[in-house]
């Protein structure tokens, strides 16, 4: 067998990737809705599509991995993940730019539980096993977190294209790894793949989000809004059902029956919401408010992508240490401190002050999430690690698309409620200005300098209100989430199955 570390080397460079552009779009948002013109909706889809498709086919991605082997899986994920990349790289529209989003994440969906799976099966040893998982979130959420930096970086250089088309050789070079460095995987489950209710829970999911995001908006009508959204609760109720009567479910029951695996979802889902949930926020504010250009925005948010990368490897070592509770709540308690001093910092002049907090957010966060990691994967029997991995991958999507939605979403609505244009505006200018602050921005390039200034002072105080609310509402939710830490999770570490 190879080396266990050779392995894991592997599953970095497979796996970053996929992380990475789960963020990457957040600063080329205003140049997608310059060049492609797309709406503020039709942003939040291109930017939530790829997480939320990926949490509904990780469940059956994973049952698929558990059939024909992690190695197997692997390689059809990139293979698929590459072809998405070009095509997304010529998309000529907000639509076909979705449709290719949508691609990507099916094979985002296959890669994530086959990395996990290796490193589940590689390392036997519960403590190398934590510190390989410290280093896989730390991949995953510095990753994420470097996004805007990446996308940045590329957009200063290249057309908006670049920051998917850069996928294409990264995936060359990881196949030819995958077929050198992976061993074939053994003790293969042999039993049907359930794609039907596969698929039931990605139109439940995705039609509850479409309703949401209506129902948010005020533009679309309320009675419509109301029944997509009772649509996609009725579809995702069917689907828990058929979870528990039927005899081959797609979410392996037996798993959720573990309190610390479902401490663990529970964990991911709401650390990762507030952690794009922040991210978004900034990465807007930074460009629309304070005319940041996209370099700029992505290299302020640094601190919080390095203290994300520094945090993995040290959780692994303190939960050997301390344990699973003690080190999912501190991480928790460091980071709703984090986001409620942030609410009330002006990024453009305190930017020093923003730094500090958020290197606590991003250690104290990523510390959650390995956490998470580690009470899933480790209570979970070896030969069930890629169910393991599609839930807890499925976990950390769901809370990035939910982070996406519904702080972009509620952004959006606490805007429109609250901004104050001026009065001398055209309607038809009124119309899109007061609906999203992106769409305000583009609506200000037809004015007269006058006007425009006038305009996009009205819309940054509405945003930065917004901003207030939205951070100290996430830092709420971490503090009720850290207080039942305690009553959830086992006290110590939790004890491998082989």
């Amino acid at each position: 067998m190879k080396s266990k570390w050779y392995v894991l080397l592997v599953i970095i460079f497979m796996y970053l990737p996929v992380s990475i552009d789960a963020t990457i779009l957040y600063v080329v948002a205003p140049v997608l809705s310059t060049q492609l013109q797309a709406s503020h909706q039709q942003l939040l889809w291109i930017m939530d599509i790829y997480p939320l498709i990926m949490a509904a086919l990780l469940l059956p991605m994973g049952s698929f991995g558990d059939r024909i082997g992690y190695k197997k899986m692997a390689i059809a994920g990139s293979i698929v993940f590459g072809i998405a990349s070009a095509a997304a790289a010529c998309a000529r529209s907000p639509e076909l730019l979705i449709a290719a989003r949508a691609l990507l994440a099916v094979g985002a969906a296959m890669i994530v539980p086959a990395t996990l799976a290796a490193v589940r099966k590689n390392f036997t040893d519960d403590k190398d096993r934590n510190m390989a998982l410290g280093i896989w979130t730390t991949i995953g959420t510095g990753g994420a977190l470097a996004g805007p930096l990446v996308g940045g970086a590329l957009l200063s250089q290249f057309y908006w294209g670049s920051v998917f088309l850069i996928n294409v050789p990264v995936v060359l070079i990881v196949i030819m790894l995958i077929q050198r460095l992976i061993p074939e995987d053994e003790n293969l489950i042999r039993q049907p793949v359930n794609l039907s209710q596969g698929l039931l829970l990605m139109s439940a999911i995705l039609i509850t989000i479409y309703g949401a995001k209506s129902l948010i908006n005020h533009g679309n009508p309320t009675l419509m809004s109301v029944y997509l959204l009772l649509v996609g609760l009725v579809l995702l109720g069917i689907f828990i059902t058929l979870q528990m009567v039927s005899r081959r479910p797609l979410l392996d029951t037996g798993l959720l029956k573990q309190r610390n695996i479902l401490a663990g979802i529970v964990l991911a889902l709401t650390s990762m919401i507030t952690l794009v949930g922040f991210e978004l926020v900034i990465s807007q504010e930074l460009q629309y408010v304070h005319r940041f250009t996209p370099v700029q925005a992505g290299l302020y948010i640094m601190p919080l992508m390095l203290a994300g990368c520094l945090a993995g490897p040290l959780a692994g070592y303190l939960i050997n240490s301390f344990g699973i509770r003690m080190v999912a709540a501190s991480g928790l308690a460091v980071s709703a401190l984090s986001l409620y001093m942030l609410s009330d910092i002006n990024f453009g002049v305190q930017a020093t002050k923003a730094w500090l907090w958020m290197t606590l957010l991003g250690a104290g966060d990523t510390i959650a999430l390995m956490a998470s990691s580690s009470a899933i994967m480790s209570a979970a029997p070896a030969h069930k690690a890629s169910s393991a991995g599609s839930i807890e991958g499925m976990s950390y999507e769901l809370g990035t698309g939910l982070g996406i939605t519904i702080f972009g979403s509620v952004l959006a609505s606490v805007y429109s409620t609250t901004v104050r244009l001026p009065a001398h505006l055209p309607e038809s200018v009124r119309a899109s200005a007061g609906a999203s602050f992106s769409e305000a921005v583009e609506a200000a390039r037809h004015l007269d300098e006058v006007a425009r200034e006038e305009l996009l002072t009205s819309a940054s105080s509405a945003f930065m209100q917004s901003h207030n609310v939205m951070l100290e509402s996430a830092s709420l939710i971490l503090m009720v989430l850290m207080i039942l830490t305690f009553f959830i999770f086992k006290q110590g570490n939790t004890v491998s199955h082989s």
